[in-house]
């Protein structure tokens, strides 16, 4: 943290927490973000964006998305799971997923072994048994403006850990914000009530 002249405390907005998980505090006082837990696909002073991991989404699955945008399938998708990405542009999808696929329009890598990918292609891929091998398919994202997140951390409307390949793919999605709990050896049950909004 660092001081401003008149010795309030403000956030030190030069911590990249890209590639890192945010793990809603119990008191999250958003609905939409109680016990959640967020892959940050970026962060920097102009501000970060995420994505939900455990919130399936309601009444969609990735074969009725592929059908609704007229994406002919090949081979079975039923492994590809629909999450609620985040609040922000709910009606836009993200596919996260593992690197030894690489969109041909675009694909940011956001550590090793994890990558994600905008662009319709991909679902085409998927839908054509080209996609990558392991993959979740969100709609909508998480945002915030420059300084927004690191105020929330500084509340304790978050803690912050290590992601890893397993966590965000391999733990199922009612697990997975205890498991990172446990990452940390926090136990849920010792958390307090007291965070702030996301």
């Amino acid at each position: 943290m660092s001081k401003t002249r008149d010795d309030r405390t403000v956030p030190d907005v030069s911590l990249d927490l890209t590639g890192s998980m945010l793990i809603a505090m119990p008191g999250m006082n958003d609905i939409r973000f109680a016990q959640s837990l967020v892959y940050l696909c970026d962060h920097s002073s102009q501000g970060a964006m995420g994505l939900i991991l455990n919130k399936p989404a309601v009444d969609m699955t990735f074969a009725d998305l592929l059908e609704q945008l007229d994406i002919d399938v090949e081979k079975p998708v039923s492994d590809v799971q629909v999450y609620f990405g985040g609040p922000v542009e709910t009606g836009r999808g993200f596919v996260l997923h593992s690197t030894e696929y690489q969109s041909d329009l675009r694909t940011l890598t956001v550590e090793k072994g994890i990558a994600l990918t905008p662009t319709l292609d991909v679902l085409e891929d998927i839908g054509a048994g080209r996609g990558p091998n392991r993959a979740m398919m969100m709609l909508g994202y998480a945002g915030w403006g420059p300084g927004q997140l690191e105020n929330e951390i500084a509340r304790n409307g978050w803690l912050t850990c290590d992601s890893g390949f397993d966590l965000v793919f391999d733990v199922p999605a009612e697990r997975k914000w205890a498991t990172a709990l446990d990452h940390l050896g926090v136990n849920p049950a010792l958390l307090s009530g007291a965070a702030g909004t996301a």
